[in-house]
C-alpha cells in the first residue's frame, strides 16, 4: 500500500510534511526529555507556546509526548512503507519550536482541514506543514480539531485501512 494513496490523500503537500517526520533515519524516537527541550527553547513565546500544545496535543491524542530526532516533539506513532521497500516509524502529529515559527505536523489533511485551516487565524501551509508564528494569533479550538483530525486521520485512516 502506497504510504499517501491519491484517494485519501490528493494534497501532494501534506504528504511532503508528513515526510519531514520520516525524513532520513535521523528522524527517530529518541529517550531525550521533551520538557528538557522546550525549558531549553530561547524564544520565550515559543516557549511558552511549545508547553501549550505538549499540553493540548497530548489531551486530544491522548499519547504521551516524545522527541523525534532533535527538535520534533511527536504523539502517537505509525509504521510506513514506500513502494520502494523503505520503511519506518513516524509520529502521527507532532511540533517543533523553530526559530522563525511553530511547525505543525500531521495537520493538513483532506477536505475538512482546509475548510477548518481558512478559520484557524494567521498561519501558512507550505510543503504541508502548518505555520504559526504564536499561538495568540490563532484560535485554539480550530486548532484543536485540527490536532484531533490529523492524528484520526493518520491512525485510522491511513495507517489500519
Amino acid at each position: 500500500m502506497d504510504l499517501f494513496p491519491a484517494h485519501v490523500l490528493p494534497d501532494r503537500a501534506a504528504a511532503l510534511c508528513q515526510t519531514a517526520l520520516m525524513a532520513e533515519n535521523k528522524t527517530q524516537a529518541t529517550g531525550a526529555s521533551v520538557e528538557e527541550f522546550l525549558a531549553a527553547v530561547e524564544h520565550p513565546v515559543r516557549r511558552g507556546d511549545g508547553f501549550r500544545l505538549l499540553a493540548l496535543m497530548s489531551g486530544i491524542t491522548g499519547e504521551p509526548a516524545q522527541m523525534w530526532g532533535p527538535t520534533i516533539v511527536g504523539f502517537g506513532r505509525y509504521h510506513y512503507k514506500y513502494a520502494s521497500g523503505r520503511e519506518g516509524d513516524a509520529a502521527a502529529v507532532g511540533f517543533s519550536p523553530r526559530k522563525s515559527s511553530l511547525s505543525l505536523y500531521g495537520l493538513t489533511y483532506g477536505p475538512e482541514a482546509a475548510e477548518l485551516l481558512g478559520r484557524l487565524g494567521k498561519h501558512k501551509v507550505g510543503a504541508g506543514c502548518l505555520y504559526v508564528n504564536k499561538l495568540d494569533d490563532i484560535d485554539e479550538a480550530v486548532l484543536a480539531e485540527l490536532i484531533r483530525l490529523g492524528y484520526r486521520h493518520v491512525t485510522m485512516v491511513l495507517h489500519h485501512g
